[in-house]
């Protein structure tokens, strides 16, 4: 990493200047009292962010330059759990120079601290282009007042990565700017996003052979993300620049990322060559083994590819374009782990093997918001996986996790868009998002009163998503105790008294059946009982009351699938009593959430059932009244108890 001897572009020189000739010794505090005022709950005041970024057309290559400057104004005593701060860097965004400075506030002066340690450090964390180093440091003698600068400097190795630029954030901003400078013969398109938010102004100007963009925007409020809201990308306003394509010094046009089609064009050179080599042998014949005695082509599939999950370990670390060019299958099956590109290669190797087509696809998770054809870059996804089709059904193989059935999607890619590889040619296919139904936790149970406490059998069934969960959780408990723990949590009715024991499990780690457990349990001192009455509240799994949503909660809900609960109880009446009150039933739904409480009487029995669907993936915050007047009903109706008295003899 270079540290000095480069040279800035004269315009970002200018742009620049305050800070290169800022004193060691600078104004006074009003600017700090001013805005610990203003800001009275923030820990922190963004007083200045901002990029530049150079584009140059030398000879036949794109020469890019990023550069940027952060300033903070800290308002509290918090102001020492910033001190620790870093800077990524990669191959495609090489580390050209960095200078960070703390300005302590010293009786109503700032006194400048400089950062002379730096350290690196590899960042293994990402599972599509993880090459990412950081160089870390410690601003000093960080206090209520302190400020801090940043100043960084980086070449962009590859055109198609222009960074994001984020003009707002967690904390307020007081400025925020975008400058981009493209030679004449660079085409570009921008594209914004959340930007209705703020009162952005935008200029354009020309100067030499230079065009020069600029956006800004000034007193920015801070963005809250509240535990459960959707991706930041969702919310905060930003600008991504897009060279759609250039213009050489021979005047050859070099396209980039104008449409999809170049998008796809490149991924697909990247990996057109791999799994040219002969095929090692042995997985040849675990192929021929996995298939033996499958009758359909679908089950041959549903072979393979639960074995990728069982022993392909999920490793994620790359470097340079090994962030998007898969490892060769022979490798994968040696060393027996890989990152999503490397699951997804030896998965089309081995169904190949087979005799099956499969398709390289590409897909961004759900923390990416952007469309395809309206980001056609590799900001647009950040996952690979595996697409097969049997003439009727399309199924999304995605063997990073465990447990996975052949006909579920992994959950973190429903409702994105997949841009399915068909060798030179591509689809784009909107992945399912799974019904609540086929997420099922359905618990059913006998239930007798012994004096003050409950005495049951029970039995709770898992499918979909649920299962998977219970599997993962599930998985790395090395004991019987610990299990068993779990379990008592899992399946936990009435109260914190409830204990479970006499535990079965049926299709344990079963990919394609459903998981069932059987259970005996206790709920101590949870009857109620006077001379003649005995009181039991058969709500036992009041599951909305830990669903419920603050009432000053400002963003919308992101919950991991829609599902579906099912609780049933029947209920012995205890011998020599007759019911004297049974709770009126509950039925109420709207386009998010159905719920449903019933209660029936069959000869010495109370039938109680209590059913709840989540029907959304993101609930709103225009939703969210709408949703609690649903919640409040049922809350209401979870303190009900069924009433029992006395047979007068």
């Amino acid at each position: 990493m270079k540290q000095s001897s480069f040279s800035i572009p004269q315009v970002i020189l200018i742009s620049f200047f305050f800070f290169i000739a800022l004193p060691g010794v600078a104004q006074t505090n009003i600017d700090f009292t001013y805005y610990k005022e203003k800001y009275p709950t923030d820990n922190l005041v963004w007083l200045n962010r901002e990029m530049v970024i150079d584009i140059k057309l030398e000879n036949e290559n794109i020469l890019i330059t990023k550069t940027t400057l952060d300033k903070n104004l800290f308002l509290n005593e918090t102001a020492t759990q910033y001190s620790k701060e870093s800077v990524s860097y990669s191959n495609f965004f090489q580390l050209e120079k960095i200078e960070a400075s703390s300005y302590s506030l010293k009786k109503g002066k700032y006194y400048e601290s400089k950062v002379t340690e730096f350290k690196t450090k590899d960042e293994l964390n990402g599972s599509f282009h993880d090459d990412v180093k950081s160089l870390n440091f410690i601003y000093p003698n960080l206090s209520p007042g302190s400020k801090t600068k940043l100043f960084v400097v980086e070449k962009v190795n590859n055109p198609r990565f222009l960074s994001n630029f984020y003009f707002g954030g967690f904390y307020p901003i007081l400025n925020a700017k975008l400058t981009v400078l493209a030679d004449k013969g660079v085409e570009l398109s921008f594209k914004e996003f959340n930007t209705d938010s703020i009162n952005l102004t935008f200029n354009k100007t020309e100067k030499r052979n230079k065009i020069i963009y600029s956006w800004e925007s000034k007193n920015i409020n801070a963005i809250e993300m509240e535990d459960g809201t959707p991706n930041y990308k969702n919310y905060y306003p930003h600008i991504i620049p897009v060279i759609t394509q250039y213009k050489t010094k021979k005047n050859k046009i070099i396209k980039l990322s104008s449409e999809v089609p170049n998008l796809y064009n490149w991924y697909y050179s990247l990996v057109k060559n791999i799994n040219q080599s002969p095929i090692d042998t042995g997985l040849i014949q675990l192929v021929n083994e996995l298939i033996k005695n499958k009758d359909t082509e679908l089950e041959k599939v549903r072979a393979i590819y639960y074995w990728v999950q069982n022993n392909i370990k999920y490793i994620a670390f790359e470097y340079a374009l090994g962030g998007f060019i898969p490892r060769e299958a022979n490798i994968v099956y040696k060393k027996k782990y890989g990152d999503c590109k490397d699951n997804s290669s030896i998965l089309y190797e081995m169904l190949k093997i087979a005799g099956i087509k499969g398709c390289l696809t590409w897909v961004g998770t759900r923390s990416i918001p952007y469309k395809y054809n309206e980001l056609p870059t590799p900001a647009v996804d950040n996952h690979m996986i595996l697409t097969y089709k049997d003439g009727i059904n399309t199924y999304f193989l995605d063997a990073t996790g465990r447990y996975i059935p052949l006909e579920l999607p992994t959950s973190f890619i429903q409702g994105k868009e997949a841009l399915v590889g068909k060798d030179q040619d591509y689809e784009i296919i909107e992945i399912p998002v799974i019904n609540a139904e086929q997420n099922t936790e359905v618990d059913s149970s006998f239930v007798r009163i012994d004096k003050k406490s409950l005495k049951g059998r029970g039995s709770r069934l898992y499918t979909g998503y649920n299962k998977i969960d219970v599997f993962n959780e599930l998985e790395p408990l090395n004991n019987g105790k610990k299990t068993e723990e779990r379990y008592n949590q899992l399946l936990r009715k009435g109260n914190n008294k409830f204990i479970i024991e006499n535990v079965k499990e049926v299709n344990k780690f079963d990919y394609d059946k459903n998981f069932q457990v059987n259970y005996d349990y206790t709920v101590s001192d949870y009857v109620v009982t006077t001379t003649d009455e005995v009181y039991v509240n058969l709500n036992l799994d009041k599951i909305l009351l830990a669903k419920k949503i603050e009432e000053n909660r400002e963003t919308d809900i992101e919950i991991e699938y829609k599902f579906f609960y099912s609780f049933i109880n029947e209920l012995s009446i205890p011998e020599g009593y007759t019911v004297d009150y049974l709770p009126g039933n509950l039925n109420f739904s709207n386009d998010l959430l159905s719920v449903a409480i019933t209660y029936e009487q069959k000869g010495n029995k109370i039938i109680y059932s209590h059913q709840v669907k989540f029907d959304f993936l993101i609930l709103i915050k225009a939703k969210h009244e709408a949703y609690m007047d649903l919640v409040k009903k049922v809350e209401k109706a979870y303190k009900e108890s069924i009433v029992f008295k006395k047979i007068k003899t």
